[in-house]
């Protein structure tokens, strides 16, 4: 008898049940392969699921980033990724258990780039993450700490459009802005640039492939809630632990800044990872919850429901921030160092109550007196005003666009949108966001307003700015008379308001006009930026506005809102 043969169908299922056990068996061969081998002056750590990447154990750098098969490095030697432009000879050690892997870089005193620096890489078994941290006693010789992820850019055509320089045709200022002579259109690393306390996790996709960097910890950055600095340029993904870019704090060192991640999915924007764990690796100036404290407060009173409101915590060591809640203000800020801080809280970005005597201790929560607000600028009945005291100039015209192109952009409108008519223009419209002493037609504004018989007495005139360069402030002139010269404000001496950011601090400038510069109907002022400064159109000396406000007599009580 000849023998029975199965189906040819059954044939053919079970070819493919073989195929696929044998796919599942490859693919849990290499999902099984996480782990930290040495070759050819190379740490390489494999996570075994998907990411593969090599630690120069001269530099410390990574000089390959391999994702799913596909390299994501630059692929020149000399854009490895890694803190500053590359740390040069740094002493690369490295250790693995079964779950985690730890690799410590370290540069001596006598280190070209940085002295006496230590940065961590962590890795966990079947997670694609590059969990960091970085643990500096000095300033680089660069004058800023940074992370630098130098990706290829074919395989990421996706990217922050605003950081984006690709397509543009060349710089417009310094060797960082860079426009498109057809378009007009403006580009910057400068104009990635989110809040600090809106910091979370951002990054570059491509088919199949996305890189993010969750920003982590910023306790011992500069600048506080509101300041911005750069994240992205074109595929360059970055993590600012501090810089000079317009910063008007301290820079806070010794400090471990993190820790942070580099993470790696399929596109996706993930989930920001924890990374509590990182606490108990022994990293060098890590300090543990036990050894941290807390603040709390039941209640801020006197606000105004139309702004959230931030609560800062700084000194010389650290910095923190928490939102109070909305209904009465309550709010807890857990994971300070022990300290004595400077409590502000902040009516959007507008510091409008101050406490300097703010106590941590570890292991302790501060219960902090319920605040009552009474130096809200707002507080004040005027007669007219345009914006509103909150720290920013997003209210007047082109404010909106500062963060995220030049002034010279094409998208902004003109910055000199003509006379101010109280009662009649719009701030949006009609009051441009910021002056500049060299940029015709918007270095001088011009304000009419009425006043009746009664209204013919002296009076005060507040101007409000964010921020100023080249120690500018206004000028300011009411019909005949001119007021006397203020004093310049103290700001940060890099640019500002050309890359990206009008934060620096917030000055109120109060003119007293006597009633005999006034008059019984049209009344006229102007003011322009005043410096001894000079620079050309949008370098040239200005500043960014908050408010302006025309009141007469005592402050009275707040207007319903």
């Amino acid at each position: 008898m000849k023998p029975t043969l199965p189906p040819r169908n059954a044939a053919r299922r079970a070819i493919t049940l073989l195929v696929l056990v044998l796919a599942l068996i490859s693919q849990s061969s290499a999902l099984a392969a996480f782990g930290l081998t040495e070759s050819g002056g190379f740490y390489i750590v494999d996570t075994g699921a998907g990411l593969v990447f090599k630690v120069n154990r001269g530099s410390g750098g990574i000089r390959s980033i391999v994702w799913n098969g596909t390299e994501l490095n630059d692929p020149n030697p000399k854009k490895e990724s890694g803190i500053a432009s590359g740390l040069g000879g740094s002493t690369v050690t490295a250790k693995a258990n079964l779950k985690t892997i730890v690799i410590t870089v370290s540069t001596d005193s006598a280190n070209g780039v940085v002295a006496n620096l230590t940065h961590y890489y962590v890795v966990q078994e079947g997670v694609n993450n590059i969990y960091m941290a970085t643990y500096a006693t000095k300033e680089p010789n660069v004058g800023e700490l940074r992370w630098i992820t130098r990706l290829q850019t074919g395989p990421f055509p996706n990217a922050p459009i605003d950081s984006d320089n690709r397509g543009t045709t060349g710089a417009i200022e310094s060797k960082d802005v860079f426009g498109n002579s057809a378009t007009g259109i403006t580009r910057s690393k400068y104009y990635g640039n989110q809040r600090a306390m809106d910091l979370s996790i951002r990054g570059i996709t491509g088919p199949g492939r996305g890189v993010f960097m969750a920003y982590g910890n910023r306790e011992g950055s500069s600048g506080g809630p509101f300041y911005r600095d750069i994240q992205n340029q074109s595929t360059e993904v970055y993590n600012y632990m501090n810089s000079g870019h317009g910063n008007p704090d301290v820079r806070r060192l010794p400090m471990l800044y993190g820790p942070y991640a580099l993470c790696f999915t399929n596109g996706t924007t993930p989930a920001v990872p924890e990374m509590s764990f990182m606490s108990g690796l022994g990293l060098t100036g890590s300090v543990p919850a036990a050894g941290r404290g807390s603040v709390t407060c039941s209640s801020v009173t006197g606000r105004d429901a139309h702004y959230a409101y931030t609560i800062g915590f700084s000194n010389s060591t650290a910095q923190y921030w928490t939102v109070a809640n909305a209904a009465n203000g309550a709010f807890t800020m857990a994971g300070l160092l022990p300290g004595t801080y400077t409590m502000q809280v902040y009516k959007n970005e507008l510091s409008v109550y101050t406490d300097a005597s703010v106590t941590v201790a570890a292991g302790k929560a501060t219960a902090h007196n319920p605040i009552a607000i009474t130096s809200d600028p707002s507080a004040v009945v005027p007669l007219w005003r345009i914006g509103d005291w909150d720290g920013t100039p997003l209210e007047f015209l082109n404010g909106d666009k500062i963060t995220s192109m030049h002034p010279s952009d094409k998208r902004m409108a003109s910055w000199d949108p003509g006379t101010y008519i109280v009662g009649t223009s719009t701030p949006a419209k009609g009051m441009q966001a910021c002056q500049w002493k060299a940029v015709p037609g918007n270095n001088n504004k011009t304000i009419q307003f009425t006043l009746t018989d009664a209204q013919v007495k002296a009076s005060t005139i507040r101007i409000g700015i964010t921020t100023a360069a080249g120690g500018a402030r206004p000028n300011l002139k009411v019909n005949s008379w001119n007021a006397p010269a203020q004093h310049p404000s103290t700001q940060p001496s890099s640019r500002t308001l050309t890359v990206g950011t009008y934060r620096g601090n917030n000055t109120t400038f109060t003119f007293s006009v006597p009633a005999s510069a006034l008059l019984a109907g049209t009344n006229t002022m102007s003011f322009s930026p005043l410096s001894g400064s000079n620079g050309p159109g949008f370098l040239s000396p200005g500043y960014s506005l908050d408010c302006i406000e025309f009141s007469q007599g005592t402050p009275q009580a707040p207007a319903p809102r």
